[in-house]
This record gives structure tokens, sequence and C-alpha cells, in this order.
């Protein structure tokens, strides 16, 4: 039976400033304010990206806001977070990042059960001119279905 996911955040952009290969999933290492303040949805993908370090990977930049009631228990909103692969995962991305020159990008972030995990795409970035191009096309896919849409009205 598959679990549904329920996203938390997601990364705004992450397909507008890469080309996305490929996705992998990854468990995050997190305290228990850090969970409070991520199920009440203060969490910011926005600026974050994953590097390996060490043979671990980690993801930098998150910004998870201080609980409201955690006191002394809250950690640094900005605090770099241990992805959670095994190594064969990390083997093949640091062949991909070596080697290839991909990047490693968080897509989103979402419960799976009781457990976060974040979704991470593995790609390279965009050029200028191909940014220009992806919104040339979005722009000419909603001209044709403005027009579409216009004339099956009457």
């Amino acid at each position: 039976m598959a679990e549904k996911k329920k996203i938390l955040a997601k990364n705004p952009v992450a397909y507008h400033n890469y080309h996305i290969q490929n996705t992998l999933e990854a468990g995050i290492v997190l305290t228990g304010t850090e969970i409070k303040s991520i199920r009440a949805g203060k969490v910011n993908l926005k600026d974050s990206y994953a590097s390996i370090k060490n043979g671990e990977v980690y993801v930098y930049s998150m910004h998870i806001s201080p609980y409201d009631h955690g006191n002394i228990f809250n950690k640094d909103p900005l605090r770099d977070r241990k992805l959670l692969l095994n190594k064969q995962e990390i083997r093949k991305l640091i062949g991909l990042i070596k080697q290839k020159g991909y990047s490693l990008i968080p897509i989103c972030l979402y419960f799976k059960g009781n457990f976060v995990k974040m979704e991470l795409g593995i790609g390279t970035g965009k050029k200028l001119y191909d940014k220009r191009q992806d919104i040339a096309k979005k722009d000419a896919q909603r001209q044709m279905e403005i027009h579409l849409k216009e004339k099956n009205q009457y």
C-alpha cells in the first residue's frame, strides 16, 4: 500500500535555475522543536543547496523558523542538516558531482508517514538563454490554452 506524501515546502526556483535529470529521496536529521516548526509550515527551501562533506550529504541554508514555545531547545534556523542516504547512493552522487559537474538541489520537503523526507534533484545549472526559452514556451502554452478556451465557448 503506497503512503501519501504531504508536501510541506517546495523550492520555487529549483526547476527555473536547473535542468533536473534525476531525483532521489533522503531522510533528514532534525530536532524535536524543528519538527514542530515544520508541522506548523515554517520552513523555507528557496536559497538552500546540498553538498557532500566527509562522505556525508548535508543541506545548507534551509531555513526552519524557531518554534514559538521552544525556549532553550530551539536550534539555529540556518544550521547545516545531515541527510540520510545509504553508502551506494552517496558514492554515486560523489561520482556524478566530481566528473560531470552536477549539483544537488533540494526540490521539496514532505511527510512520508511520520518521517520528514527531502526530495533531492541532481542536475546542471541553466544558462540565461535556457531560462528565456522556458519562459517563452510557458507563455506560448498559456496563449494556446486561452485561445482554445475562447473557441470552445462559442
